[in-house]
């Protein structure tokens, strides 16, 4: 009799979709409609692309949820893992250190804005986002102002998952069926010019003068900001005009409030920057990474602050101001080993400017499909991109949600070969920083095809 192994060739694709039924829940998924749709069940990758079970490839057109840079099962990282492996898999960073762990920290501390000297790792972007509230609250309690305890975000935010990360954030889609467990937050207009009913200028004067008189009223009790740098991700790939972010940061400083920077999402060169926040100069006081840190290959997560703030928790044992967080593989030493091997790649293959000649390659890719009578609206910055599907387009109407059109979009690009998701009703498409030309053309064009065959036929 065939005994199978954990070799999933093995298994036959029915077989594993019965397991996924019987044993999985997949995440941010309907798993009722998920079941019934033939779902994508991977077995390995090459490069840009994703190959299943049945050896069909498709272009990962989302870089398996904007996380990947130089593409999969990529040599360079492959060998860094299996070197830092030959050493050791992990040990705790609770009361010492590693080398992988002392390297990636004194590079990250290099490679973001000045300013931030200290590094404190996690293993993903909510906990990042979790730990920079937590230094934020205690850093103003550590200096005698325990009132600055409010915390101010940004409506349509995401900044993860986690009870702390929900609260500040503003989806409703995601965070109101866990209304109760929230802890209470203040929320600001993020400039969503595209909607306004004024100009651009307009719609930035107006988010900032409702920002300030926020400000105004309760900064004597707001601990911190935390935003979305130039790009606010899961609402929609909705982009900052010019000088906002700037403007916010210096009404930060103005009000004595801290600056918390979340880039999870915008940071390791997805904007064309190494971090968004570089796109207009801004220093904040804390600043979360994840994602693509160690080039999508292991969960490592970072929350990088001030030497002001790491000072206020500086004291001797019996004044209690440790900061009392930590996680069981905190700094993993294969996460570190491969995050440097990435990061060394970002030099050698020049990732930046590939990001920036891309993304004006990309402007010109675009032009077709934005003509679509049911495309609204294509923004980008660098290779971070969303399609906005509309059921009419001058007066931009939105589909049903029963329609389910993006969802159907994506089921349509996948049978063509392209993975990704949708947010409501935009279609993302963030591929891997390395991905050549002729495959991000080729990446376009399935979405061209898919989104005119769902909304024109």
């Amino acid at each position: 009799m065939h005994q199978k192994t954990m070799d999933q060739k093995a298994w036959t694709y029915e077989e594993l979709l019965e397991k996924n039924q019987r044993y999985l829940w997949n995440p941010f998924t309907q798993m009722k409609e998920y079941l019934k749709d033939e779902p994508v069940i991977v077995e390995r990758g090459e490069g840009v692309r994703l190959i299943d079970v049945n050896g069909r490839a498709y272009y990962d057109g989302n870089a398996s949820v904007w996380l990947n840079v130089h593409g999969h099962n990529r040599k360079e990282l492959n060998e860094a893992i299996v070197r830092q492996l030959d050493k050791i898999a992990h040990s705790t960073m609770l009361g010492m250190a590693s080398v992988p762990g002392l390297l990636l920290a004194e590079k990250l501390v290099e490679i973001t804005p000045p300013g931030l000297n200290k590094v404190f790792y996690s293993d993903n972007g909510a906990t990042s986002v979790e730990i920079a509230l937590k230094m934020a609250f205690l850093y103003w309690k550590h200096r005698g102002r325990p009132e600055k305890r409010l915390f101010l975000s940004m409506n349509n935010a995401y900044h993860g998952d986690t009870i702390g990360a929900v609260s500040v954030g503003g989806i409703d889609l995601f965070h109101a069926a866990f209304d109760a467990l929230l802890f209470a937050t203040e929320k600001v207009p993020y400039p969503y010019t595209y909607r306004f009913p004024g100009t651009e200028e307009e719609c930035v004067e107006y988010c900032l003068t409702v920002l300030e008189d926020k400000l105004r009223e309760k900064g004597e009790q707001i601990a911190g900001l935390i935003v979305e740098p130039i790009v606010q991700g899961a609402s929609g790939i909705i982009t900052m005009p010019p000088g906002f972010l700037k403007a916010v940061e210096k009404l930060c400083r103005q009000y004595d409030v801290l600056f918390i920077a979340d880039e999870v999402a915008t940071g390791f060169g997805r904007t064309g920057e190494m971090f968004a926040c570089n796109h207009e100069a801004v220093q904040p006081d804390l600043m979360t990474v994840g994602k693509a840190i160690t080039g999508g290959y292991l969960p490592l997560a970072a929350t990088l602050t001030t030497d002001e703030i790491y000072d206020a928790f500086y004291a001797d044992h019996e004044e209690l101001k440790t900061f009392f967080h930590g996680h069981s593989y905190t700094g993993n030493q294969l996460a570190c080993a491969v995050a440097l091997a990435n990061l060394e790649l970002f030099e050698t293959e020049e990732i930046l400017n590939r990001v920036k000649e891309n993304a004006g390659f990309l402007a010109k890719m675009f032009q077709p499909m934005m003509e679509l009578s049911h495309v609204g609206e294509v923004r980008w910055r660098g290779l971070m991109a969303g399609i906005e599907l509309v059921k009419e387009k001058e007066r931009k109407t939105p589909y049903a949600l029963a329609e389910k059109t993006a969802i159907r979009v994506c089921r349509r690009a996948r049978e063509l070969g392209l993975i990704t998701r949708p947010l409501g009703d935009v279609i993302t498409f963030l591929p891997p920083l390395c991905t050549e030309q002729e495959d991000l053309a080729a990446m376009v064009k399935i979405l061209h095809q898919a989104i005119y065959e769902v909304t024109e036929k």
